[in-house]
C-alpha cells in the first residue's frame, strides 16, 4: 500500500506517509522454539521501545523510540512465523524481526514483508493496481465516461481522515487560503481531540479540504475564546479566488509613489 498524490494535493502527502501504519511479514528464525515462547517473547515488543535502524537505512542510525501498538502471530511452522503488526512510522520490520530472535537466543530475520495499511489507506478498501488506472484513462478517453477514474483516484480530503479537524466559516476561508492566521471567530466547528501544537486539517462548511495547520489552541479554547489565533496555515491545498474576499484593500502613498496592500 503506497499512497500516490496528484497535483496540489502532493503538499499533504508527508501527513500520510509520516501516519501510523501495519505490515504483514514473514519473520524466519534460525533455530524452533516453542511457540507460547514465542508468543511471549512477541509481546514483550508490544508498547514503546528502542530501535536502531540498520546498517543499510535512509535514516541516521541513532537509537531512537519507536511505538509498536499490536503485534499478532497469525502462523507458525516452526521455522517461519507470519506476523501481523500495527506500528508507528519509521519503525522497521527486519530490524524488529532480528531483535525478536536476539531475545529468543536463536537469531532471526525477515524474509518477506507486505504493507497493508498507510494511515487512512488499507489494501482492503483503497488498493488499486496500476492496471486498474490504466484501464481507467482509456475509458476516458476512447469513450468519454469517467466512472472507472472516480474509483481509482480519491478525493483528496480523504487523506486527512485521520487527522483532528477544525471547519471554517464562509468569511474565513479566503484570508486562510492566502496565508492568514485562522483566528477564533473564523471557527464554525472543531473535533474535540484537537489539541495544542498539533496537526490539524481545516475545512470548509461543504468538506472540501483548505490545508493543514498547526494548532494554537486546543478544542476547548477555541469554543470558548471569541478571539486569539486559533490556526497557523502550514500548508495550503485550496486555490485562491473560489470564496468571497471578506478583506478591504487599503491604499497608500508615499513621495513620489502610491500602491496598495491588503
Amino acid at each position: 500500500m503506497l499512497p500516490v498524490a496528484l497535483a496540489r494535493m502532493t503538499r499533504v502527502v508527508g501527513s500520510v506517509i509520516h501516519s501510523s501504519k501495519e505490515y504483514v511479514c514473514v519473520m524466519q528464525l534460525h533455530a524452533p522454539v516453542d511457540e507460547d515462547r514465542l508468543r511471549s517473547v512477541i509481546e514483550e515488543f508490544v508498547g514503546e521501545i528502542y530501535q536502531k535502524p540498520p546498517v543499510r537505512s535512509s535514516v541516521k542510525r541513532a537509537l531512537r523510540t519507536k511505538r509498536i501498538n499490536r503485534i499478532e502471530l497469525l502462523e507458525y511452522t516452526g521455522k517461519y512465523a507470519l506476523l501481523h503488526v500495527d506500528c508507528e512510522a519509521g519503525t522497521y520490520m527486519r530490524k524488529l524481526c532480528w531483535d525478536i530472535g536476539l531475545v529468543l537466543g536463536v537469531g532471526a530475520h525477515m524474509r518477506e514483508l507486505r504493507r497493508t495499511r498507510t494511515g487512512p489507506f488499507h489494501e482492503d478498501k483503497n488498493l488499486v493496481r496500476m492496471q486498474d488506472v490504466a484501464f481507467a484513462l482509456i475509458r476516458l478517453r476512447d469513450e468519454g465516461k469517467d466512472d472507472l477514474l472516480r474509483r481509482t483516484v480519491l478525493p483528496g480530503e480523504f487523506s486527512v481522515c485521520h487527522i483532528p479537524k477544525v471547519v471554517l466559516r464562509d468569511s474565513a476561508v479566503e484570508s486562510v487560503v492566502h496565508g492568514a492566521v485562522l483566528n477564533m471567530p473564523g471557527i464554525a466547528m472543531v473535533q474535540d481531540t484537537v489539541k495544542k501544537g498539533e496537526t490539524v486539517a481545516m475545512l470548509t462548511l461543504k468538506g472540501e479540504l483548505v490545508g493543514l495547520g498547526v494548532a494554537e489552541a486546543s478544542a476547548e479554547e477555541m469554543l470558548e475564546v471569541s478571539k486569539g489565533p486559533a490556526v497557523r496555515p502550514k500548508r495550503i491545498i485550496m486555490e485562491p479566488g473560489l470564496y468571497p474576499r471578506m478583506w478591504k484593500k487599503k491604499s497608500s502613498e508615499s513621495p513620489g509613489r502610491s500602491g496598495q496592500t491588503s
